[in-house]
């Protein structure tokens, strides 16, 4: 009999051979500037843990209290039986933090555009995507049935064309849709240009804030705030996942919008709640951002001084105008050659193909973290320097 799956190793197989075969590698010690991964301790840019909440001791201290006096999971979906003071409490934190009328959370970043999304558009509708939009973007737009219009990347210019080019085909709603921070190549998006787009057509406008959480604007208060547009922007997608340091996603923006969301968000509607020791964590994680502006200026000063020193060295780091920093190499098989031989010298630094980011513009994605010490960067730059010497990157 033939195999039905025979298809999916010839798939691995030419995935391998093209060098964008995925490995997953295994932590087995807390998030942190330095990790346990595969048995082996090395120094960590890899993760979104631009702060280094994820093992912060308030944060654990609020999990553990919150586990004693609520048991670990919520039960049932929120719009059941699933939602619990500890729920109201963060989404009232989140709304206050970010300058917004109300907030509402989900799992994940992920599900909260796939949420929202399908909420606000449908079939009949049409969204304006940025074409470097993340997958859940992405995702969301097809899950809704809306017709996709891509604009070219960060060109409120582009967007303005695509709507003048459009605007007759009798669509119901309207939705502008970009994310905040590139994850790829942590560029920012224009986020006044594109709100001087949604004020002239009357089209809703969404920012997807994933990278900005924590990191831009006020005491990590994000892409808004960076902006000055509060009151301004009509929806922002978070998570809680990144520089929040656990896991969880949000909506923020005006009452309706939230509201509208726990009736028709179907993530919310039909998936169990964020678990106890989650919300109980984020809750503390705020409290953290909104005692002190430390975390956040640390972590700029750190990105600041790498990508310095990598450019001095003669590494290509791109557009990027925040922490995220890719090396760029180009061809996927020298970048995941480069980030093997990191790893062998202790630094764990993943490499990035197609399809995560466009063929030929494969990179080694430095993540900087405000839990990175000066020595710390200074063990990765020169790894890195050693390594891009050897293979004839610089």
């Amino acid at each position: 009999m033939q195999d039905k799956l025979k298809w999916i190793t010839d798939e691995m197989e030419a995935l391998k051979n093209a060098g964008l075969l995925v490995h997953i590698r295994t932590i087995s010690s807390p998030q942190g500037a330095w990790l346990t991964v595969d048995g082996k301790k090395v120094l960590n840019f890899s993760s979104n843990n631009y702060l280094g909440l994820a093992n912060h001791p308030r944060l654990v201290e609020a999990a553990e209290q919150a586990i004693r006096q609520y048991g670990v999971g919520p039960g049932a979906v929120r719009s059941i039986a699933g939602t619990m003071d500890l729920h109201v409490e963060l989404e009232k934190k989140l709304a206050v933090f970010k300058g917004v009328e109300s907030a509402v959370t989900f799992q994940s970043g992920f599900n909260a555009n796939t949420a929202t999304i399908p909420a606000l558009v449908g079939k009949e509708d049409v969204v304006y995507s940025d074409e470097l939009n993340h997958a859940s973007i992405i995702d969301g737009c097809r899950l809704s049935g809306a017709t996709v219009i891509r604009y070219d990347h960060c060109d409120a210019e582009s967007l303005e064309q695509k709507i003048a080019e459009n605007k007759d085909r009798g669509f119901g709603h309207s939705l502008i849709i970009t994310d905040g921070v590139f994850s790829m190549d942590g560029d920012v998006a224009p986020l006044d240009a594109l709100y001087e787009v949604a004020q002239r057509t009357g089209y809703l406008l969404m920012v997807d804030d994933a990278h900005g959480e924590g990191v831009l604007g006020k005491g990590g208060r994000g892409i808004v705030d960076h902006f000055g547009l509060h009151g301004k922007v009509d929806i922002e997608v978070g998570t809680l996942s990144k520089a929040f340091g656990v896991v969880g996603g949000l909506v923020a923006g005006r009452k309706v919008v939230t509201d509208w969301l726990r009736q028709r968000g179907r993530p919310f509607l039909f998936s169990s709640a964020m678990s106890v020791p989650d919300v109980a964590a984020c809750i503390a994680a705020v409290g953290v951002l909104e005692e002190s502006t430390e975390l956040v200026d640390r972590l700029w000063e750190n990105a600041a001084f790498f990508k310095k020193e990598m450019r001095s060295l003669g590494f290509d780091t791109g557009v990027s105008t925040t922490p995220i920093t890719p090396v760029m190499l180009g061809k996927a098989p020298l970048a995941q050659e480069f980030s093997r031989r990191l790893f062998e010298k202790g630094v764990f630094a993943m490499a990035l193909g197609f399809p995560t980011v466009p063929r030929g513009k494969a990179r080694i994605r430095v993540m900087i973290s405000a839990a990175h010490s000066k020595d710390d960067l200074d063990v990765g730059l020169e790894s890195f320097q050693k390594i891009g010497k050897d293979l004839g990157v610089i």
